[in-house]
């Protein structure tokens, strides 16, 4: 009986962690464009969030900020009767890993953010 309601409390416990929290692949259609004419195409991107505290003081050793990344290539797309070729972007693979300000916006969001239901 206490292995039932232990097994219980973890699946409880895991699934209020990760509800409003998580990086990973997701199907979009994007628009590409090439001599004049616009064409939708599917690709993956990396959407979720990446779970963060803000520290409730200030000093040198706080947690990096992590955001949703991941791993890309890239693949082109022939529009019929163009001769150029579009390339754009797909994501391999996605993961939470440190901002890189080169390529990332690192500041606040100060959007909505999903809440997780209470427990």
């Amino acid at each position: 009986m206490q292995l039932v309601v232990m097994a219980a409390v973890l699946m409880v416990a895991e699934g209020g962690r990760s509800c409003g929290f998580g990086c990973r692949p997701t199907n979009i259609s994007i628009q590409v464009e090439s001599c004049g004419s616009v064409e939708s195409v599917f690709t993956t991107v990396c959407s979720g969030q990446c779970y963060h505290e803000d520290p409730i003081y200030i000093g040198d050793d706080w947690a990096e900020q992590q955001v949703c990344s991941g791993d890309w290539s890239y693949e082109v797309k022939h529009i019929s009767g163009c001769p150029v070729a579009v390339t754009y972007p797909v994501a391999k693979s996605c993961r939470c890993s440190m901002c890189d300000s080169g390529n990332t916006d690192c500041g606040r969001f100060d959007g909505d953010v999903p809440k997780c239901p209470p427990f």
